[in-house]
C-alpha cells in the first residue's frame, strides 16, 4: 500500500516551512479535542482539535440531518478531523438546537455563537483569527450560508462578516427556501415546512440567496453533486454572491441522488475524493492571500 503524505505547516523563524510526515504519524499524534460550551443548552457545545502551528487556519465545520436531526459525533465525517488536523490546521465540528424545539433563525444564531466562541480562544488555540474557514453540508451548508449573508447573526455576538476568511459549502439545496418548497417533491415537503413554516416574508428573512446584497462574507466555494435542485440552487446562489460583489467559485462534482449527497460529506479529506484537492487548493488561495 503506497504511503499517504501530508503537507504539514510550521513556522520557523517568521516563514512557513513545509514537512512531509506520513498520514499514519500525523494521525497518531493529532492533538486530542477539547470540548466548550457556546451556551447554555446541552446541545449548545463544539468539540474543537487545536492547531498544530501557530499562526494555522481554524476550519469550522456545521453538521447536516435536515434541521432536525444529527449531531457532531455521527455526522462531521471522520476524514475530515484526520485531512485537517494533519495538515496543521485547527478544526471544530459544531452542535446547535435541533427543530423543532428550536427555530432555524436560533440555529443560525448557535452557528455564530459557536464561532464568537472559537475567536475568543484564538490564541490558546493556536489558529489565526483572520483565516476562518466555515463549513457546512446539507443543511449545515444553508446555516453556514445564512450567517455568512445575513450580518445580523454574527452582529449579536459582537463580531462582523470580515472576520469569515471564506465558506465552504457542501451540497446544500434550501438557499432559495421559497424556490426550495415550490419544487420539493412529498419526500421533503414536510421537512422544509417544520423548519421553514408557511410565511413567506419568514422564508425570504431565511434565504442566503434572497440576502445576499452586500455586506457578505468575502470568499465562498459553493460544490455541489449531480442532484438538480443542488446544482439549481447552488448557481442561483452564486450569481447573487457575485453581483454583490463577493469572490465564488461553483463547481460540481460527480455523484448522483442521496449517495452522492452523502458523499460530499462523508469523502471530504480523502486524498481519492476529487472534492478534497479542490477545497485545499481553494483554502490555500484564501487564507494565503490575508
Amino acid at each position: 500500500m503506497r504511503t499517504k503524505l501530508l503537507l504539514i505547516a510550521a513556522l520557523a523563524g517568521g516563514f512557513p516551512a513545509v514537512a512531509i510526515v506520513p498520514a499514519a504519524i500525523a494521525q497518531a499524534t493529532a492533538p486530542a479535542p477539547r470540548e466548550i460550551a457556546y451556551g447554555a443548552d446541552p446541545l449548545q457545545k463544539l468539540e474543537v482539535y487545536p492547531a498544530r502551528a501557530r499562526g494555522a487556519p481554524l476550519v469550522i465545520f456545521v453538521h447536516g440531518g435536515g434541521w432536525k436531526r444529527g449531531d457532531m459525533g455521527n455526522a462531521t465525517g471522520a476524514s475530515k478531523v484526520q485531512h485537517f488536523t494533519g495538515r496543521g490546521y485547527a478544526f471544530a465540528t459544531v452542535n446547535y438546537r435541533l427543530v423543532p424545539a428550536a427555530s432555524v433563525e436560533e440555529q443560525a444564531a448557535d452557528v455564530a455563537g459557536a464561532i464568537a466562541a472559537l475567536l475568543s480562544r484564538a490564541r490558546e488555540l493556536g489558529f489565526d483569527p483572520a483565516k476562518v474557514i466555515l463549513m457546512g453540508h446539507s443543511a449545515g451548508a444553508h446555516l453556514a450560508a445564512l450567517v455568512a449573508t445575513d450580518p445580523r447573526y454574527l452582529a449579536k455576538t459582537g463580531i462582523g462578516l470580515d472576520r469569515l476568511a471564506g465558506v465552504v459549502l457542501l451540497d446544500g439545496a434550501a438557499y432559495d427556501v421559497p424556490a426550495q418548497m415550490a419544487e420539493a417533491g412529498r419526500f421533503m415537503h414536510g421537512t422544509y415546512e417544520q423548519a421553514f413554516g408557511t410565511d413567506p416574508a419568514r422564508q425570504r428573512a431565511l434565504s442566503p440567496t434572497l440576502q445576499a446584497a452586500a455586506p457578505n462574507a468575502r470568499d465562498f466555494l459553493i460544490l455541489h453533486v449531480e442532484r438538480d435542485d443542488g446544482t439549481r440552487q447552488s448557481e442561483a446562489l452564486g450569481r447573487a454572491l457575485q453581483a454583490a460583489g463577493a469572490r465564488v467559485t461553483v463547481q460540481g462534482l460527480p455523484g448522483r441522488g442521496l449517495r452522492g449527497h452523502m458523499a460530499i460529506n462523508r469523502q471530504l479529506g480523502d486524498p481519492d475524493y476529487p472534492a478534497t484537492a479542490i477545497v485545499d487548493g481553494w483554502i490555500d488561495t484564501v487564507v494565503g492571500a490575508r
